[in-house]
């Protein structure tokens, strides 16, 4: 079988210091320093990781990036085999319309939509786009919403009245060519039960090997019972270089770029969170800058200073490679990996630890991927 790895888009712009997931630029960016999400610097970013073999680009959404659907419907005449992994909200468009723009991009990009579902872990931004719901609320209506969007993609009629969703007479004149691959994370009780039931691919942040086990357990265990085959694919940042002792020099400069002032201010923003996963993410360092090593060759350092994924595997190539080799046996297929600035360090890892997983016989560039190939990953795969 082989390993899929996608890489990240950074659609709210690039840097040699951490920026994203809505906070501003620590201390030590200035505005030059940063890099424009233009379309030419993000084909940039997206034509190196298709070169080097990545599978997909996830593509983030939120108030403080640009839009993922058009941003990535850009970049589809810009690249030729890159996928997109698109994040949405269902709260914000219809089931009926969303099924529609898969089925679009599909038709136009040659099949290269992923989509990522966001459930929206933070009420006041839901609120900000017309979304009053609570977030136990928008669980429910993300499953009525993919089980609508699901029978679309089938070709059936679909009359539907739920707690939250409603359509009549719902139907594609044409359907997608192949429906795409739905993503799901979350670490609530609720998220695990709609993943186990919706999603193909379930989605965890990069926490200690043992935490990653335990949440792809319960996971596991719900989805046998829905009768879903249901893969596993994990969310971290890369900081890989020839030796251990550079890789560690780079996390040591990104985290000298953070000031005590920057970390507390971003701490406390994040400490008012509805997620279980960014409050995952948060105990993984406490807010301290002293003891980042949470695992073996796994940093939560970027937690620090950003929302959302909060940790890197950091080391060298053999040490990264060892990493995810680990995180594979946990049943891990995926990872969605990013790494500051986007476009060098996507050529670390490809050219530094992507070989070494070749070699082992665990990933194979999907430019040369055959039939055969797709077949013993679909068998092997399981749950």
């Amino acid at each position: 079988m082989s390993l899929t790895f996608h890489w990240f888009l950074p659609t709210y712009g690039d840097s040699r210091h951490i920026v994203g997931g809505g906070h501003d630029l620590p201390a030590g960016a200035t505005a030059e320093e940063q890099r424009p999400a233009t379309i030419g610097y993000l084909t940039q970013v997206a034509s190196a990781a298709e070169q080097l073999g990545f599978e997909g680009a996830l593509t983030p959404t939120g108030a403080w990036c640009e839009d993922a659907w058009l941003t990535t419907a850009m970049l589809a005449r810009e690249t030729e085999r890159l996928k997109f992994l698109v994040a949405f909200r269902p709260g914000f468009i219809s089931p009926t319309l969303a099924a529609q723009m898969a089925a679009t991009f599909q038709r136009h990009s040659g099949g290269r939509l992923l989509l990522n579902v966001v459930t929206g872990g933070e009420s006041h931004e839901q609120r900000s786009y017309g979304d009053f719901l609570d977030k136990d609320a928008r669980y429910v209506r993300n499953s009525e919403f993919l089980g609508i969007v699901r029978r679309l993609w089938k070709g059936e009629t679909v009359d539907f009245t739920g707690s939250h969703l409603r359509v009549e007479g719902a139907r594609l004149g044409r359907l997608p060519e192949p429906a795409p691959t739905v993503y799901f994370g979350g670490s609530s009780p609720a998220a695990i039960q709609v993943a186990a039931r919706h999603s193909d691919v379930y989605l965890t942040f990069g926490e200690p090997p043992a935490q990653v086990a335990e949440k792809l357990s319960r996971v596991r265990a719900l989805a046998r019972g829905n009768r879903n085959p249901v893969r596993f694919g994990i969310r971290l940042h890369v900081i890989t270089r020839d030796t251990t002792e550079q890789a560690w020099a780079e996390a040591r400069r990104l985290l000298d770029g953070f000031t005590p002032e920057g970390i507390r201010s971003v701490q406390e923003g994040l400490a008012l969170s509805e997620s279980e996963g960014q409050r995952r993410m948060l105990a993984l360092h406490g807010g301290r800058a002293d003891a980042l090593e949470v695992a073996p060759n796994l940093w939560a350092g970027v937690g620090l200073v950003r929302g959302g994924a909060g940790t890197a595997l950091v080391g060298d190539h053999q040490e990264v490679a060892a990493r995810i080799v680990e995180y594979h046996r946990l049943g891990i297929d995926e990872f969605v990996l990013s790494g500051h600035p986007h476009l060098e360090e996507a050529y670390w890892f490809g050219e530094g630890v992507l070989p070494l997983l070749a070699n082992m016989g665990l990933w194979i560039h999907p430019s040369r991927v055959t039939p055969e190939h797709t077949t013993s990953i679909a068998l092997d795969s399981g749950y």
